[in-house]
């Protein structure tokens, strides 16, 4: 069955069906860069230029599904994050990161979405003007190869050649040239359209988390233990995962230290006693090259990375498991715990969740709802 954001795809229809998409027509641009005028005007010539791509055309239809989502939500939280410069001057920083949150909450929450196929629009959004600015990135290089972990570059271009056409601005055949260079440097890396190859997990882990790291060097595998990071919101079934192990490894819990010692999850001061705590107990047995797990939310990327980088200090193989339900078994799961969190709460930390991605560990593994 292919999955689709709506069936009716007529303008006028998305703006009954979607409070977000009205919301475009109030949301003003960059009068040299977006000459066209607001949002809602940019994001229909997007999607029209979209439609008539070749390319896109050549695609099968689950993909153009995903691609026409994401020609949509691209730009959602220009909404929230323009400011007027004054003399028609109008910036939106931070919008695409912003719109992969909003975009992840959307298709989790209220148009349930196939996890793969939510995450691939999520990042499409997150990343659709990198292929115009890549090489005025720090690292290109990682960058793209990064980028290339989490989407196919050639769908990336395809959106961003439909962002690029779908305005009236002072200098379009720039925007088509830097998207032509995009193109041929992910050749060049060999990450058009696919992952560039590692020799070894290690190989991996060390390029994306050593600083002037080289893309080929193969370190040494040497672990002295392995430690299981878990990851996901509250009430999504990390424990039960654990249950699953079947073997007597022991576990950092978070949450269990703070029931010993009777601290609430909002108390501030007393959750950084907590971590400290946990933490401690993890270099016991980091200290005696003893596999465990660590159990805790750990629902941002760096969250994740001040850990793993305690870990790997101490010689551990960092593997991050990631757990999710949909949406209305999530809900109920949490109203049957013992330690129930209001809904509210889940939504806020919804809103701040980021997948973990490839580049963060030795291993990462998604336990998932289809």
């Amino acid at each position: 069955m292919i999955w689709q954001l709506t069936q009716n795809k007529e303008w006028n229809a998305l703006e009954k069906q979607f409070s977000w998409v009205t919301d475009m027509r109030y949301v003003e641009q960059h009068r040299i860069h977006h000459s066209e005028g607001n949002v809602a005007v940019h994001t229909q010539m997007v999607i029209g230029q979209l439609l008539k791509s070749d390319e896109y055309q050549k695609l099968d239809k689950q993909s153009q599904e995903i691609l026409w989502a994401s020609a949509l939500l691209h730009d959602i939280e220009k909404r929230s994050t323009s400011v007027d410069e004054g003399n028609g001057i109008i910036s939106a920083n931070g919008h695409a990161r912003r719109g992969e949150y909003t975009t992840r909450s959307l298709l989790f929450r209220e148009i349930p979405t196939p996890f793969y196929i939510r995450e691939q629009i999520a990042s499409l959004v997150r990343f659709h003007g990198l292929p115009l600015w890549l090489m005025e990135k720090p690292d290109p290089l990682k960058k793209i190869v990064e980028v290339a972990c989490r989407l196919n570059t050639k769908d990336l271009k395809l959106l961003a050649e439909a962002d690029a056409r779908g305005r009236i601005c002072d200098d379009p055949d720039a925007l088509l040239y830097s998207l032509d260079m995009f193109e041929l440097f992910c050749k060049e890396q060999d990450c058009w359209g696919v992952s560039k190859e590692f020799a070894s997990p290690s190989a991996r882990f060390h390029y994306f988390n050593t600083d002037n790291s080289y893309i080929d060097y193969v370190p040494f595998d040497n672990f002295k233990c392995e430690v299981t990071m878990l990851s996901g919101l509250p009430g999504m079934g990390k424990d039960h995962y654990i249950q699953t192990l079947g073997k007597e490894t022991p576990v950092v819990s978070l949450d269990a230290i703070r029931r010993k010692y009777k601290i609430s999850p909002t108390d501030k001061s007393g959750n950084g006693w907590v971590v400290q705590t946990a933490k401690e107990e993890a270099r016991t047995y980091l200290r005696k090259g003893q596999d465990f797990v660590w159990n805790a939310t750990n629902i941002t990327q760096q969250m994740r990375s001040q850990l793993i980088d305690l870990f790997v200090s101490y010689g551990a193989k960092v593997k991050i498991v990631y757990v999710e339900k949909t949406y209305s078994v999530w809900l109920n799961q949490n109203k049957n715990r013992d330690y129930p969190l209001p809904e509210s709460v889940l939504d806020k930390m919804l809103a701040k969740l980021e997948i973990p991605q490839l580049t963060e560990a030795h291993e990462v593994k998604y336990i998932v709802d289809k």
